[in-house]
């Protein structure tokens, strides 16, 4: 799993600071070639945040694909999960990056060509990584190094599937008791719950348009917000936002605002959904929109050249995270990769 680009020791040693708190951003060229000049402003009112794109970049040797995943540990340290571009010397799934945006290290060869949802955990062992591999249709646990502790394949035991290759995992979330939930978004639509050794329990949601059921689960999480916590789902092929209890029963649906959702994300009573169609949306504790950032919609830039693409407007949000400093970083589906970073402005 790892390659010999990655010194374990020096990647802990060189990060070992927590987050600092970045200043706001001056405008960054393609590669990371940062300028002077102001920064591009998006939103409006007390919701002003300055963005910065290619804030993280590729290191020589990888060219970033499809960039899908996005991860920060207690130490602050970032990972970006790609699906590596073309000409990349290095196949390296897995970039890490300081908590200033530097690069560290880089690894996750397995993952070339199907690196897509990236989360954190921390256990009573130590922070791991849950990684959904779309080429070969797994999640994998590992180490903040890349070390494999399990791997789960298709649940043919749920008798869901006909055959593995009708399931196709994209994302995950952890449940307070421990438990996993696995969304099956490219595959049936099925979301399913596995325990924290990676063992298969039972079928969590079902495919369907009705409400409780879903379609395209791309992304879900634990809610936090409220009396009792609550599993939001990314329903992306339905076009909305659901939430259910923690077994499964359908709570509410939440369509303002929402195009087709991948992910999500939470902090200080706010929620972070990155939308496949060109916008990244904060909603509040009833889940209405707050407002809506970088909106590009309807203009679709998959697959153009760079210089195409438009400042201060996303192409495809894929997925979006809170930074320890408040800070939110967003990785775009595009097959030359983007990620970006929003600092908010003082009101």
């Amino acid at each position: 799993m790892q390659n010999p680009h990655f010194d374990r020791r020096q990647f802990l040693a060189a990060t070992a600071a927590t987050a600092v708190i970045p200043a706001i951003p001056a405008f960054g060229a393609f590669r990371g070639e940062r300028t002077q000049g102001p920064p591009v402003i998006v939103g409006e009112g007390s919701q002003r945040w300055a963005c910065e794109h290619d804030w993280l970049t590729p290191p020589d040797g990888i060219a970033f694909g499809d960039t899908h995943g996005l991860a920060q540990d207690n130490a602050g340290r970032i990972y970006v999960a790609h699906t590596v571009g073309g000409g990349s010397t290095r196949k390296s799934g897995v970039c890490v990056y300081s908590p200033k945006g530097e690069f560290i290290a880089d690894w996750g060869e397995d993952f070339a060509g199907g690196a897509h949802g990236l989360d954190l955990r921390q256990e009573k062992d130590g922070e791991f990584l849950y990684h959904c591999d779309t080429r070969r249709r797994c999640v994998v646990k590992t180490g903040l190094d890349g070390s494999v502790a399990w791997t789960a394949e298709c649940p043919t035991q749920s008798e869901a599937y006909d055959a593995p290759g009708q399931w196709c995992p994209t994302n995950v979330a952890f449940l307070p008791d421990g438990d996993i939930l696995v969304g099956d978004g490219y595959g049936r639509s099925f979301v399913h719950r596995y325990s924290k050794d990676g063992e298969w329990k039972s079928i969590f949601l079902k495919p369907g348009k009705d409400k409780g059921q879903v379609a395209c689960p791309h992304g879900l999480w634990v809610d936090p917000r409220g009396s009792e916590p609550r599993v939001v789902v990314a329903d992306r092929s339905n076009r909305r936002l659901q939430v259910f209890d923690l077994e499964g029963k359908p709570v509410s649906i939440h369509t303002n605002g929402v195009r087709r959702p991948c992910d999500v994300d939470f902090r200080d009573g706010v929620m972070l959904v990155p939308d496949l169609d060109s916008v990244v949306t904060l909603y509040d504790e009833k889940n209405e929109p707050i407002v809506m950032l970088g909106d590009g919609h309807p203009t679709n830039l998959r697959g153009k050249p760079r210089e195409t693409f438009q400042e201060g407007r996303f192409v495809h949000p894929h997925d979006a995270i809170f930074l320890q400093d408040g800070s939110i970083l967003v990785a775009e589906w595009v097959p030359i990769g983007r990620v970006t970073r929003l600092v908010k402005l003082n009101a």
